[in-house]
């Protein structure tokens, strides 16, 4: 009888134990707090589709830089439910030209001490981390515990054959098993609470700080990319395309880094991985504002 009862208490103390360290861990990474640094310039076709995503992940917080015309768009147009929320804070730097670091500067020394993890992802970069339904729980992991940041590839979508634009999500419009092109090139996700950094690098914001893959493997990222490659569990989709017409608007606005000056290398980059036809570069040819010529013999 006295083996049984010891037996049983064993049973129940184990049970114990494993049901308190599970619980102390799933309260330990919904305890984390994370945020979302964007830039924003004539992106309110997607900002709504690009919030909803990153509030599906239990992002708790976005920062959205308004780097809009004076007289453009109102971001609270399409999204006026989530600042109402709090949920979504809209930053005034509407007017200034290539004010991408000056942004993700301002945006970490404002809030690194707040949060432990911060995004610097842009409005056509939506994450994804195939079984993580909730992003705290990935950053959580003891794989993360040494990094400061964790690096993500992109998967680079292509235009998918559409010319124009369509009133549809960016994921129903450009869907995975749509051709895409895999790229060296990365974001990050910086931890919080580090102290003096100056983010001087789109791709891995600082060259000091100690980098990561998606799963946890120490990376040596010169500038934009790493040859550490992951396309199956953790990765960023990268709608840097969409359609003809979507991505000859993208060049004619210009954004918070580039200027009208670089039109020709993204150009570049838009023909050599989408497939050619000759309705898109009679379309390019007659909305581009800039003086280019195309050679269309040099095309595949």
């Amino acid at each position: 009888m006295d083996k049984i009862i010891i037996s049983k208490l064993l049973i129940i103390y184990t049970l114990c134990v494993f049901y308190i360290l599970f619980i102390k861990n799933i309260v330990h990474y919904n305890n984390l707090k994370v945020c979302l640094c964007s830039p924003v310039k004539k992106e309110n076709l997607y900002l709504r589709e690009f919030v909803q995503h990153y509030k599906s992940y239990k992002v708790d917080k976005i920062f959205l830089y308004d780097n809009n015309d004076i007289d453009g768009e109102i971001l609270e147009s399409v999204i006026k439910d989530y600042t109402l929320s709090g949920y979504v804070e809209i930053i005034n730097y509407r007017g200034k030209l290539r004010a991408l670091y000056e942004i993700m500067n301002d945006c970490y020394n404002k809030n690194y001490m707040n949060y432990d993890w911060l995004i610097f992802y842009e409005i056509d970069e939506y994450i994804h981390l195939k079984s993580y339904t909730n992003i705290k729980k990935f950053l959580n992991e003891k794989k993360f515990n040494r990094c400061q940041t964790i690096q993500l590839n992109w998967l680079f979508h292509t235009d998918n054959e559409h010319i124009f634009y369509e009133n549809k999500p960016l994921k129903m419009r450009f869907k995975q098993s749509a051709k895409f092109v895999k790229t060296t090139a990365i974001k990050s996700i910086l931890r919080g609470k580090i102290p003096n950094i100056t983010i001087n690098c789109v791709h891995k914001l600082n060259q000091n700080l100690k980098t990561c893959n998606g799963f946890g493997k120490e990376t040596h990222v010169v500038t934009a990319g790493t040859s550490d490659l992951d396309y199956k569990y953790y990765y960023i989709d990268h709608y840097f395309c969409k359609s003809t017409e979507e991505f000859i608007n993208k060049l004619n606005k210009g954004d918070v880094l580039y200027n009208l000056d670089n039109i020709k290398e993204r150009l570049r980059v838009y023909l050599a991985v989408n497939k050619y036809s000759k309705d898109k570069i009679n379309y390019i040819i007659k909305h581009i504002h800039s003086n280019i010529s195309i050679d269309q013999t040099s095309i595949k």
